[in-house]
């Protein structure tokens, strides 16, 4: 049996995601920024979240030797970016406004949520790297409305059709 992969990740695509910037400090300094949707929260006690990047990444030795990272959650205004940081070449960091966080990793000014992290573990993910973080500090923006992904497109978060969860759900515990 042969496994389409194309036909794979057309099928991931439906599933909706945010869009982040994951940033860090190399070992030699230079800032690091890369754009992915792989993020998700992992546990509350302690607090972590993961990420992954593609074994192909240039960044990849530098990320992996940071002292720590930052995930900025990106804002529905900021497409330009997602597709700055998404790019292997080139000036990732001409014109972007950031300040810095833990071990300095930039915190892109105007993320409507910023996770500032230590490294926690590493491990195989067959062609990427999972990345466990623990969260040392966050903040977060309630007023600005998200940058989704969803079958290979930027999208916006429709007001209106807001409902509470019936949570919880017994799937969960």
């Amino acid at each position: 049996m042969t496994f389409d992969q194309r036909a794979f990740r057309t099928a991931l695509s439906h599933f909706v995601t945010g869009v982040a910037v994951i940033t860090a400090r190399g070992p030699d300094g230079e800032a690091i920024g890369l754009t992915m949707s792989s993020f998700n929260s992992v546990s509350l006690d302690p607090p972590l979240i993961l990420f992954s990047v593609d074994r192909r990444a240039r960044s990849l030795p530098a990320m992996q030797a940071a002292d720590g990272f930052a995930v900025n959650i990106l804002s529905r205004s900021q497409e330009a970016l997602s597709n700055q940081f998404a790019r292997s070449l080139g000036d990732k960091w001409n014109a972007v406004e950031h300040t810095a966080g833990h071990a300095e990793a930039p915190l892109l000014k105007g993320a409507i949520a910023h996770f500032e992290c230590a490294p926690y573990a590493q491990h195989d993910g067959g062609d990427h790297v999972i990345f466990l973080g623990r969260v040392v500090r966050f903040t977060a923006d309630g007023q600005e409305q998200p940058l989704v992904f969803f079958r290979g497109r930027y999208h916006g978060v429709s007001s209106g059709d807001e409902r509470a969860p019936e949570w919880p759900l017994p799937i969960h515990y």
